[in-house]
């Protein structure tokens, strides 16, 4: 059938046996065909790898990438959480600083914006890991937008509360607030049985019984009206602190203020005494608001 045939000769060794192989032309052209068929195949195979392995690299890298945007993003989400917990404290502290300086709140304090604190963490990574990324960012945006207006209005109820606080330091300071000796209290505030007449009278102060020359301070800012005696007050110091309050300390042993001087809290005005009518060292102390004589107790703080 086929007129053309090849001979191929094989001498394996110098002892053994020649080979021969008695191949047709047509045989050769299909080794030959599947030689290249097959070195095509392995060259396409050989680019198909290379190309796996680059989009393999490639793939790490991405996923590299996105793992370190993904914290990035997780940590401004986290700072955005600070921020709206810090917000939260404020408004707080706003709220009680407004409550015990009987200031109303804000008109806008409607308006302001519902951020009660950072989203747990579970949550937290839910939006991360299952929410689009650009989803992820405008939310961030919004409430960096809303933080902003928060932030505003806080701005501003703090700056009033500054404002009414400024107002109001003046008269802090001239409330009497501390002790203006330390002892013992031997005589109250209010109705008593006198200890000279046995009867029934009004004590306008309080009675702080200790030892001689014992310092007396100043319980608030204010002037000097009154330096000498007084009847049964004996050695008399009078204070008038503004506002419509004046403190009187009687029964003094010496005096260390002259009438018009200024006084600070806490600055020593004289010595515990026992001048007057008095029946043992002792200091009276007064309060009068408006000429009226009130308890002394209601503005010990210390």
């Amino acid at each position: 059938m086929f007129k053309n045939f090849y001979t191929i000769l094989l001498f394996p060794s110098k002892t053994t046996k020649v080979k021969k192989f008695r191949l047709s032309q047509f045989t050769i052209k299909i080794i030959f065909f599947s030689t290249v068929t097959a070195m095509i195949g392995l060259g396409l195979m050989v680019f198909d790898y290379v190309n796996i392995k680059f989009e393999s690299f490639e793939f790490a890298r991405l996923k590299v990438e996105a793992q370190r945007q993904k914290t990035h993003i997780q940590s401004f989400v986290d700072k955005i959480g600070s921020l709206e917990s810090q917000l939260a404290r404020l408004k707080q502290f706003d709220t009680k600083l407004r409550i015990i300086a009987n200031l109303e709140k804000p008109k806008d304090a409607d308006q302001t914006l519902g951020l009660g604190g950072s989203l747990d963490g579970d949550k937290r990574s839910l939006i991360i890991f299952n929410e689009k990324q650009d989803r992820l960012i405008k939310r961030m945006h919004t409430d960096l937008e809303q933080l902003k207006v928060e932030a505003s209005l806080q701005e501003h109820s703090l700056q009033e509360l500054h404002e009414f606080l400024q107002d109001q330091k003046s008269l802090l300071a001239s409330t009497p607030s501390i002790w203006p000796t330390r002892g013992w209290v031997t005589s109250g505030f209010g109705y008593r049985r006198s200890p000279f007449t046995g009867l029934r009278e009004f004590h306008k102060g309080l009675d702080i019984a200790t030892r001689l020359n014992t310092p007396v301070i100043a319980p608030a800012d204010g002037i000097v009206t009154f330096v000498g005696r007084e009847g049964g007050y004996g050695k008399l110091i009078v204070i008038n602190h503004g506002y419509g309050i004046v403190t009187r300390y009687a029964h003094l042993s010496k005096t260390f203020k002259k009438r018009g001087q200024r006084v600070k809290r806490g600055e020593q005005v004289a010595g515990v005494g026992n001048t007057g009518r008095s029946t043992g060292t002792h200091l009276h102390y007064e309060i009068r608001v408006g000429g009226v004589p009130v308890n002394p107790r209601n503005y010990l703080l210390n």
